[in-house]
């Protein structure tokens, strides 16, 4: 297939790419390049670039021309910088997702819209959202990801769209933009800086490997029928100071480092998905979280060249506005 991938130059959707070149696709890659999007990390990945907006009906129709399907990777996606200002989140996530849909409508392309397991909102312990649970999103990232769910869902049932929706949980994995937990936590131990905590730490979230997730995608994009929805999870929940405690073994931080601060706004307790509808298809997780966070911790420790520039730059002034006022208190 030749295959539009939308934020291929990000964390998940590059991996994706990788995959897709791997096994025999075309790929086009459409990225606005903005903090999170790295050409690097293509390097030595054969595909086709268009810079641009997926929220640009121009550029889609330009980079989407003899595409087959398109998946959509393209999203503001980090709670923390929603709540400090939504804007992006609503024009990427909810006017670029109905974009993408016209551009499906008229092509007659299958669109893959990636989501996410926030859009179900925060769950009481020992209940897991199924894919029919109503859309209860907590955060101004979760709200934007829902409102484009939701118009996938339109779309196939006025128009007829071919679409489907995933929703992973919380990925980790090589070439995380160091913003989100697991690569924050790695990134300072590694470099004795603070690690601070969101009030008792004692959130749950299901940890799924980046390798799962793509490959769980694809899956969908070839298999998953229209106007359907699938959860995408590891299987692996686990309390926030969990996953902080193994980081900070398998760094050989000094625990000292670890600082309990204000919690962010509205910060979901505990995430948790039924996948059975998509293992009774015949995709499951296979990688385990304990030899997956190894892995991990060894790329970031070897990979200081890829991660410091980033953790130099724009990342520095988003870092001191998150954290220094809650770090000097």
């Amino acid at each position: 297939m030749r295959v539009l991938v939308t934020g291929g130059c990000g964390f998940i959707g590059s991996r994706f790419v990788e995959r897709l070149v791997g096994g025999g696709d075309s790929v086009v890659v459409l990225d606005k390049l903005t903090y999170a999007g790295n050409r690097a990390n293509l390097d030595g990945v054969l595909h086709d670039f268009v810079e641009g907006d997926i929220a640009d009906r121009d550029v889609v129709s330009r980079a989407g021309d003899g595409c087959d399907v398109c998946v959509n990777f393209a999203a503001e996606t980090h709670v923390d910088r929603s709540i400090l200002g939504a804007r992006e989140f609503i024009h990427t996530d909810v006017l670029g997702t109905y974009v993408l849909l016209e551009w499906a409508r008229e092509s007659g392309a299958r669109l893959v819209h990636v989501s996410t397991d926030e859009v179900y909102g925060d769950l009481e312990p020992g209940y897991s959202s199924s894919e029919l649970d109503a859309l209860r999103p907590s955060s101004p990232y979760s709200a934007s990801k829902a409102g484009g769910d939701l118009q996938v869902l339109s779309f196939v049932r006025t128009f007829d769209v071919d679409a489907v929706i995933t929703r992973g949980s919380n990925t980790y994995g090589p070439y995380q933009y160091p913003e989100k937990l697991i690569p924050l936590f790695v990134t300072n131990a590694l470099t004795g800086k603070e690690l601070p905590i969101y009030g008792d730490g004692k959130q749950v979230r299901d940890w799924l490997h980046v390798s799962d997730h793509t490959a769980a995608i694809d899956f969908v994009m070839r298999n998953g029928s229209q106007g359907e929805a699938y959860n995408v999870g590891g299987g692996c929940e686990l309390e926030n100071l969990d996953v902080i405690d193994r980081i900070v073994e398998l760094c050989n931080a000094d625990r000292g480092l670890l600082r309990h601060v204000d919690d962010r706004p509205g910060h979901d307790r505990r995430y948790s998905l039924d996948c059975s509808k998509l293992e009774q298809l015949g995709w499951s997780a296979t990688h385990d979280f304990v030899s997956g966070l190894r892995d991990t911790v060894d790329w970031y420790r070897e990979n200081r060249a890829w991660w410091e520039p980033i953790k130099s730059g724009e990342y520095r002034t988003y870092y001191e506005r998150q954290y220094a006022a809650r770090l000097q208190t």
